[in-house]
Order: structure tokens, then C-alpha cells, then sequence
């Protein structure tokens, strides 16, 4: 086991990470911008270093200053959480080339599943249904693009190949809008991802967002830990997640997990790994691979019993998994509210001091958060600042603590989007449960309208 690993990123997930860590009798060394300097886990870190000022690509973003970081503390590990660097193969590969572990998958899988081009081909090769759509980047021949927009049919949408987080994406209902959306979406990815590759896929109108948790050791052993229902959206951000998804046949996850599985053990998978798709008819379309831990991992951890943090870092520590596939008991209900330091409905962010800082507690309720009162929300980064999850014995159960959990929640001195959550927790529609990913979006458009 590390002696010591190095938490390379900030906010809850850092805290997150350096529990595990803590738990497992592994010192922990974390790196901090100077707007970061008075974070709880910085505090609670066996030992931090400021890596530069509060701007990311300064900071969080700085690959020399995380790598020298590690080097002076003599740290043997790094865990990169999520967002940040956590994608990025040639930070892996650094990490590696630098004598230090990755705790995540190999840089080549990275790189594989971080294009979506060649994640979808790595997919279609392992049997996993993909959208319908084309067959790898588009040429520059407009009207080879015309053709096969024309054989998939609208509406279609346009996605970079190095997108991710819901960005580099737009649909296109009519051929007349189709090369300039095209020529539009190839320059916002150059510019975002260093990428301007796009690919077109069918664009489904009314599917649900459905992931797949996997954990494999990279030495032959793989297994599923159920779905996770990510549905309710905002411009293809997540803002509600549950486990099991409501409505869909235990049959039907239990064949694509078992896909995902073999998929994961074919393309040499290792680490913590979600596998997400679109779901309508019935149907799973694979739409990307996120190869890092998820902000809605507590989900799964709540539902079948497993650390998912600390299964990284044993597997990254080359310990097998201590588990299979007939060993995973799934049990209860669990659902998860982002909150963030936005406006409710305007979603505007809301950084600042928090005056007064109130979490909820009582029976399956979680709370992770690095906040407290007197705490200052930076504007720099993103604007999360904590996740309650409640789990009981059936939905109805978690959706009764949920509300009572955000009843009791009090932030002051920043706004948040605790409102918009206690409206969605009474939101007959959200109850039946299995809406798609547009509910929210058309929800909120009616209540502007109203």
C-alpha cells in the first residue's frame, strides 16, 4: 500500500479522496491555489503546498507544479479526482514518466476513450450499441456530409471528438443549417479542446441518460456496480442523480453491465470507469466513456456497499479486486442534489462568504461538501459546493429524507440552488420517475414564461 499519495485537485472531491486515503493509513499531500488556502482539506492534509495563484490553468492546470509538488514531499501516488487534469493522458503519462502512480486508468486508455470517435469505434468492436450515426470524423466535403446526415436523418447532432462536460455539441434539424452548424461547432472545438474533429450521430428526442459504473484491476478482473440515472439536465449538465434508474427491467441493465464488463476487459480497462448512454425504446445507445471517478459516485457507494475512491487507490497500488460480479448485492435507493453557489432559476454563479452554513443529517442521509461557515466560495472554479444524497429502502423512502434533508439545509450569504432542487423533490413528473433529459430544460422554460 502508498504511504503517501498526492491529491491533485480541490473542493469536495479532495476532501473526498483524503477521507479514503485517511482511512486506509495513507498520508495525504494536498495541492492548493493561493485562493484555496484556507479549504477544510487543506487544513486536514498531513501536508499541502501552494502550486501557484488562483486562475486554473496557473494552478490545478499546472502539470510541472503538481509533478514538482509531488517530488519535494515524496509522495508516491497521485489522484487526479475529477475535472482538472483528471482526462488528460498526457498528464498521466508524466505522472508515470515522473517515477509516481496514476491512480486511474493507463494514458492510452485515456486517450482512446477521451476521443469519442475512437471510444465509439473501441465500443462497436466490443459489441456495446452505439448511436447510429457517422462512421468516424467528418471530411471537409460538404456534401459527403450532407449525404450521410441524409442516411442517419434529422435532426442530427454535431459533436467534437475531444468534447466533454456537455460542451462542443449542437443539433441541427434542417439540411439548410447543417454546414454552417458544422463549420460553427469544428471552430468552438478547436478552440476549447485543441481539437477541431467532429462527428455526427442521430439525435434522439426524448431518451433518458443512463451510466454504467465499472471497476476493473487491469488484471483480467472486471465488474459492474449497476446504473445511475442522470436524466435531470441543464444544457447537458447533471443536477439530480439516482441508483437504481426507475422503470427500467433489472433484465435489461443486467445485459449491458455484462457488455460493459467485457468491453472494459477488451480494451485492457483499469481503475474506476462509467460507461454512459442514452436510453429509449428499451434501447441503450453508448454515447462516451468517462474514465475517471464520477461527482455522482456516492450513489453507487450507497447502493451496493463499495468505496469506490478506495478501490482507485488499491488498484493503483496493485491489489486485485476482492470481489465478483456474484458477490455485488444491490440494495435500497439513493439520490443525489448538486448544490451549487448559482441563482436557482437564473443559474448566474454566486460566489462569496458563507455566513451561515447548516448541513442536514438524520437517517441515509450524506453529506460531502467542503464548506463551512465563514467560508469563502472562490469565483475561479466550478460552482459546487456540496452534494447531499439520501438513501433508503425504496425510492419513496430516499425521496422522503431527500426532502426533509433539504428542508433543513441553510446556506446564508451566497445564493444557492437549494430552491430549485426542493421544487424538483415535488415535482409530480420527477415522482413517477424516467423522465428524459429535456424535462428540466423545458420545466424551467415554462416557469420563465409563466
Amino acid at each position: 500500500m502508498f504511504e503517501k499519495v498526492l491529491i491533485a485537485n480541490r473542493g469536495e472531491i479532495a476532501l473526498r479522496i483524503q477521507r479514503a486515503c485517511r482511512e486506509l493509513g495513507i498520508r495525504t499531500v494536498v495541492v492548493h491555489s493561493e485562493a484555496d488556502t484556507e479549504a477544510k482539506y487543506v487544513r486536514l492534509a498531513d501536508e499541502s503546498v501552494c502550486i501557484g495563484p488562483p486562475p486554473s490553468r496557473e494552478s490545478y492546470l499546472n502539470i510541472p507544479a503538481i509533478i514538482s509538488a509531488a517530488e519535494v514531499t515524496d509522495a508516491e501516488a497521485i489522484h487526479p479526482g475529477y475535472g482538472f487534469l483528471s482526462e488528460n493522458a498526457d498528464f498521466a503519462e508524466r505522472v508515470e514518466r515522473s517515477g509516481f502512480v496514476f491512480i486511474g486508468p493507463k494514458p492510452e486508455s485515456i486517450r482512446i476513450m477521451g476521443d469519442k470517435v475512437s471510444a465509439k469505434h473501441a465500443m462497436k468492436s466490443a459489441g456495446v450499441p452505439v448511436v447510429p450515426g457517422s462512421e468516424g470524423a467528418l471530411s471537409e466535403d460538404p456534401k459527403e456530409i450532407v449525404r450521410i446526415a441524409r442516411q442517419i436523418g434529422y435532426p442530427v447532432i454535431i459533436k467534437a471528438a475531444g468534447g466533454g462536460g456537455g460542451r462542443g455539441m449542437r443539433v441541427v434539424h434542417t439540411e439548410a443549417a447543417l454546414i454552417n452548424a458544422v463549420t460553427m461547432t469544428r471552430s468552438e472545438a478547436a478552440a476549447a479542446f485543441n481539437n477541431a474533429s467532429v462527428y455526427l450521430e442521430k439525435f434522439l428526442e426524448n431518451p433518458r441518460h443512463v451510466e454504467i459504473q465499472i471497476l476493473a484491476d487491469g488484471q483480467g478482473n472486471v465488474v459492474h456496480l449497476g446504473e445511475r440515472d442522470c436524466s435531470m439536465q441543464r444544457r447537458h449538465q447533471k443536477v439530480v442523480e439516482e441508483g437504481p434508474a426507475p422503470g427500467i427491467a433489472r433484465k435489461l441493465i443486467d445485459r449491458i453491465g455484462s457488455r460493459c464488463v467485457d468491453a472494459a476487459r477488451k480494451i485492457g480497462y483499469r481503475s474506476a470507469g462509467t460507461f454512459e448512454f442514452l436510453f429509449e425504446n428499451d434501447e441503450f445507445h453508448f454515447i462516451e466513456m468517462n474514465t475517471r471517478v464520477q461527482v455522482e459516485h456516492p450513489v453507487t457507494e450507497l447502493i451496493t456497499g463499495i468505496d469506490i475512491v478506495q478501490q482507485q487507490i488499491l488498484i493503483a497500488a496493485g491489489h486485485k479486486l476482492g470481489f465478483r460480479q456474484k458477490d455485488i448485492v444491490f440494495r435500497g435507493h439513493a439520490i443525489e442534489c448538486r448544490i451549487n453557489a448559482e441563482d436557482p432559476f437564473k443559474f448566474t454563479p454566486s460566489p462569496g462568504r458563507i455566513t451561515h452554513w447548516h448541513p442536514p443529517g438524520g437517517p441515509g442521509v450524506r453529506v460531502d461538501s467542503h464548506a463551512y461557515s465563514n467560508y469563502l466560495v472562490p469565483p475561479h472554479y466550478d460552482s459546487m459546493i456540496a452534494k447531499v444524497i439520501a438513501f433508503g429502502d425504496s425510492r419513496e423512502q430516499a425521496l422522503a429524507r431527500m426532502r426533509i434533508a433539504l428542508s433543513e439545509m441553510a446556506v446564508e450569504g451566497i445564493n444557492t440552488n437549494l430552491a430549485l432542487h426542493r421544487e424538483l423533490l415535488v415535482d409530480a413528473r420527477f415522482l413517477q420517475g424516467g423522465t428524459s433529459i429535456h424535462y428540466l430544460e423545458h420545466k424551467l422554460a415554462d416557469r420563465q414564461h409563466a
